[in-house]
């Protein structure tokens, strides 16, 4: 079998396809996900809070500061020794509420799931056990 029959094989197979389309569909919804996050949660919660939840300005100067900057765009121009906490803070409260929300996802298309599934067919009586019922019935007509 040459190379190029065998690359079809594999690129044609179902379960190549099926995983293509879940990676493209899990992008957009990872997408859709993100978007939920940034834009309608985060803002929920800064308003609850009261003030802003976005930290990605939040620093530390490690070591001296000499000029007594105040910035992070100023820090980094300059070249000091920043612990740039904040960024890695609000990738992480991203992360957690994307967490929340999938999880919430998955558990509702659990429950929709076992809602939909239908009762298991009553299993069919063996022969043998038809056969001494009619002969059962029988007897009880003969008496």
């Amino acid at each position: 079998m040459s190379i190029i029959q065998e690359f079809k094989e594999f690129a044609i197979k179902g379960n190549m396809m099926d995983l293509a389309v879940g990676v493209i569909i899990g992008g957009a919804f990872g997408k859709i996900i993100d978007s939920l996050v940034k834009d309608v949660i985060m803002p929920l919660i800064s308003w609850v809070l009261g003030g802003d939840v976005d930290f990605t300005n939040k620093f530390l100067i490690l070591g001296d500061n000499p000029n007594n900057i105040q910035t992070l765009t100023a820090a980094q121009e300059a070249g000091l020794n920043i612990f740039h906490y904040g960024n890695f803070m609000t990738i992480l409260i991203n992360f957690i509420l994307l967490a929340w929300v999938v999880f919430w996802l998955v558990k509702l298309m659990n429950k929709m799931r076992r809602n939909q599934e239908e009762e298991p067919a009553p299993e069919a009586t063996p022969e043998d056990i038809e056969l001494l019922r009619e002969i059962r019935d029988e007897l009880k007509k003969r008496q």
